[in-house]
């Protein structure tokens, strides 16, 4: 007597002795609403090219004004306070979660004052404190240098205070919670190593929480950009300046602001594409496939597409 069992191939269906067995034909299901919804998206942004595409705006003088020179100046304006401005926040978010997370009563207190205070007030209200400050302080002496307030604090200066200063108490706390995301055993090893509190900081804990902070830090960036555009409240020309000045002149006002809404999408899609790769790069080690890029992914979407049609 034979005991010994067939193994029967996945995917095939038994049949009776003598009778070869047969594949299963798998036929893919429809999902009716994806294409229903679709649909519907693609009908109501067409409708609303159309109301636009209908409305009292000159669409001329978009592209006309898209590389006027002064709008390009302000663009350049636009990115310079902005990276000069994160890189102050970054600067301070380092410095005040360190001190944040110090077991010293007086400098952990004083951290949290900063945060405490810059994230709890408006950031337009903190460029026109900044841009005012000659009320209070006419003149700026410090000692070793004197001099009227209104000629130190130039319209730059206010405004890489205004958001230098604030971005630093936002991105303190996402530096505190990407070097508390450290296991504590790391720490325990470098110093049983000899390794001294900033050195363990700087070559331990600060390069693996990285990967924690990298993301949210990359989100603060984008946003900074589009903060940036409160400078005009200290008469800094940065690209929404430059383009009310040609649309107080032109009277194409709405105009002037879709062309500002052009670049700063433009900065933002670079920028976030570069962040991507960042994010990307730091994720190694951490994940065992890498997430696809732009490319990847638009390559897989369209093979998917194309299977679905063939599936038909």
């Amino acid at each position: 007597m034979n005991n010994k069992i067939k193994k029967i191939p996945s995917g095939v269906i038994p049949a009776p002795d003598g009778i070869p067995p047969q594949a299963i034909k798998a036929i893919p299901v429809r999902h009716y609403g994806r294409w229903i919804s679709a649909v519907v998206v693609l009908a109501l942004l067409v409708g609303l090219v159309y109301a636009f595409s209908q409305g009292n705006v000159r669409w001329a003088t978009v592209p006309d004004k898209l590389f006027d020179a002064s709008i390009l100046t302000g663009l350049r304006n636009t990115v310079y306070i902005s990276v000069a401005s994160m890189a102050l926040g970054l600067v301070l978010g380092v410095l005040f979660a360190v001190m944040r997370l110090s077991k010293n009563p007086v400098t952990s207190t004083i951290a949290w004052l900063y945060i405490w205070f810059f994230r709890g007030t408006p950031v337009y209200v903190q460029l026109l404190i900044w841009f005012n400050l000659a009320l209070i302080f006419p003149i700026l002496d410090i000692g070793f240098y004197r001099d009227e307030m209104t000629d130190v604090m130039t319209p730059f200066l206010a405004a890489l205070l205004g958001l230098g200063l604030n971005e630093g108490a936002y991105m303190a706390e996402i530096v505190r919670s990407g070097i508390q995301s450290v296991d504590e055993g790391q720490t325990e090893a470098s110093h049983a190593l000899g390794m001294t509190q900033a050195k363990t900081m700087r070559r331990v804990v600060l390069p693996q929480s990285m990967r924690v902070i990298i993301p949210p830090t990359g989100n603060e960036f984008i946003n900074m950009l589009k903060t940036s555009s409160l400078v005009v409240a200290v008469q800094y020309q940065d690209l929404l300046r430059s383009a009310q000045d040609i649309a107080a002149t032109s009277f194409a006002v709405m105009e002037m602001l879709f062309v500002a809404s052009i670049w700063y999408l433009a900065l933002t899609s670079v920028f976030s594409v570069g962040q991507y790769y960042l994010e990307r790069r730091y994720a190694r080690g951490s994940l065992r496939a890498l997430p696809p890029t732009p490319l990847q992914r638009l390559r897989a979407n369209l093979n998917l597409f194309r299977r679905s049609e063939v599936a038909r």
